[in-house]
């Protein structure tokens, strides 16, 4: 299955990315708690951006003590890549999602598809700025994991599976370049419009999709 390639095994966890927590939620009411503590988070990025985030905007969002938010979270950055972790879970369900429904029969719809879905999240998924998080975060962390490239691990795997791609280490490399160039255009389209910039919407997909055909055509 799509979902299986794109979002891994770890699909039934919660969608909080649970594993940047300190404490590990063992009731359905810590799940709640935490998921409560992440819209709250969300809210603050759409309306003032993950930049000028803090613990207390949280707390007092979710109505929540600055000690419940510190339990999960021990500063704003862990609470920024959990709800990044969440986002990105997010968009590859609702990407498995998309592929599964619209069934592509080339690669080029695949990649179109993804991009199309990026966009859609940008749109309805509270907080999914946060994706630009990921640069900040791994400079602060270290090396970390490089989330970009670890989804065109993933896609690669789909275009080998369904549509005769070989692996190689080429093929990442050019579908993270595309993926970049695609995430850009769509970031900075709802960078000029609160509604998205339809003319660099729609060019995201075609972009990715010319680049790749240099090389797949």
């Amino acid at each position: 299955m799509i979902e299986e390639i794109l979002v891994g095994r770890h699909r039934r966890q919660e969608t909080t990315g649970a594993a940047a927590y300190r404490v590990e939620p063992a009731q359905e009411r810590s799940v709640a708690r935490i998921d409560a503590l992440l819209d709250a988070a969300a809210q603050v990025v759409d309306e003032i951006g993950f930049d000028r985030l803090t613990t207390a905007h949280v707390a007092e969002l979710s109505r929540a003590s600055i000690g419940t938010v510190y339990r999960y979270f021990p500063d704003r950055i862990a609470l920024l890549a959990a709800l990044q972790d969440r986002a990105i879970l997010r968009y590859r369900l609702a990407a498995a999602e998309e592929i599964e429904r619209r069934r592509p029969a080339t690669w080029q719809e695949v990649v179109a598809t993804l991009a199309d879905t990026f966009a859609a999240m940008f749109r309805s998924e509270p907080g999914f700025r946060i994706m630009r998080f990921d640069e900040r975060r791994r400079a602060a962390d270290g090396p970390g994991t490089d989330h970009v490239r670890e989804f065109a691990e993933r896609v690669a795997d789909v275009l080998v599976s369904r549509y005769g791609f070989v692996l190689s280490d080429e093929l990442v490399f050019r579908l993270d370049i595309a993926s970049q160039m695609a995430q850009s255009l769509i970031e900075r389209a709802y960078l000029r419009e609160p509604g998205g910039d339809r003319r660099l919407l729609d060019e995201a997909p075609v972009v990715a999709v010319a680049y790749l055909e240099k090389y797949y055509s």
